[in-house]
């Protein structure tokens, strides 16, 4: 098989059943689920394979739920023999692409993950907040969107012209306001429950900072692609410093992409839930082949 850069899915990529064939058929994935369940303190499996929705929505489930559904697919992957050359992840995908580096165990990587969307759901409460995706503004577009009373920051550049904005509920509406007077094409708020990757999610930082250096980060096998720099690290403290700016920093995807091509990779895999990186990858680096690999079935016509 060709080498490829595997990418794994982050929040919003996730769907009451995802993950529930390959728990049916596939041994290793059963495992996972199972040490899940007792990590999580919760039927993660059950959450997962039969919601309900709203359940499944709650940043402490979804973030644990696309985790260990990426895990099984990869490590379905991995039995068949793909070969990769690096890997990235988007926002909590980022978590995921650290077990397939080899940088954590899936276990700890877990527990990291347990805390982080905890953590982050607390501090959505404490200091509330949310998001917006704004579709087909330019620069000087989303820097005016951005000047509102209170804090409104760019969370996640995904691809060209299409960009989610994060911050205070009513500095966020009026972001959205700004942008329909610019003649913006799209500006629609996001169903989630806190302002993701903006300096409100500072009341997560300690728990996840203390958290990170309880645990033993190895030396990547390959390459990981972080959120934070848009840089491939190889360095295990870099990768922890890099893990705690993701909190507050954009998801710098755009980037992250356009750096592999740079450095000469061209084929990649989208491992988990849904095919939303798949999408963003026909933007950013339309020359590309990709594919989205989230079902038994997916797997195992790629294997073919």
């Amino acid at each position: 098989m060709p080498s490829n850069i595997l990418l794994f899915p982050g929040q919003g990529s996730q769907f009451v059943g995802m993950g529930l064939d390959i728990y049916t058929k596939l041994p290793s994935a059963k495992s996972y689920y199972k040490i899940a369940n007792e990590i999580l303190g919760v039927d993660i499996a059950e959450i997962s394979f039969n919601g309900p929705e709203d359940l499944l929505r709650q940043t402490q489930n979804t973030q644990p739920a696309i985790f260990t559904h990426s895990i099984c697919v990869f490590t379905y992957l991995k039995e068949i023999g793909i070969s990769y050359d690096a890997t990235a992840g988007h926002s909590l995908g980022e978590f995921t692409a650290l077990v397939a580096s080899g940088v954590l165990t899936f276990e700890d990587a877990l527990s990291l993950v347990k805390v982080r969307s905890q953590e982050m759901a607390k501090a959505g409460k404490i200091m509330p907040g949310t998001m917006a995706a704004i579709i087909g503004a330019d620069n000087d577009q989303i820097e005016k969107i951005c000047q509102q009373d209170g804090v409104v920051v760019v969370a996640n550049i995904n691809a060209p012209g299409q960009i989610v904005i994060s911050g205070e509920i009513p500095a966020i509406s009026a972001a959205i306001e700004t942008a329909k007077l610019l003649g913006v094409r799209r500006a629609l708020p996001l169903n989630v429950s806190g302002a993701f990757h903006s300096p409100l999610m500072k009341p997560a930082r300690i728990a996840l900072s203390n958290t990170i250096e309880s645990l033993s980060f190895n030396a990547p096998t390959v390459p990981i692609y972080q959120n934070a720099t848009a840089q491939p690290v190889t360095d295990p403290e870099i990768i922890k410093s890099n893990l705690l700016l993701q909190l507050e920093s954009p998801v710098r995807w755009v980037e992250t992409i356009q750096n592999m091509k740079i450095d000469g990779h061209s084929s990649f895999i989208e491992i988990g839930p849904g095919k939303i990186l798949q999408g963003l990858q026909k933007r950013i680096f339309p020359d590309s082949h990709v594919s989205s690999l989230g079902t038994l079935k997916q797997t195992e016509e790629y294997a073919i």
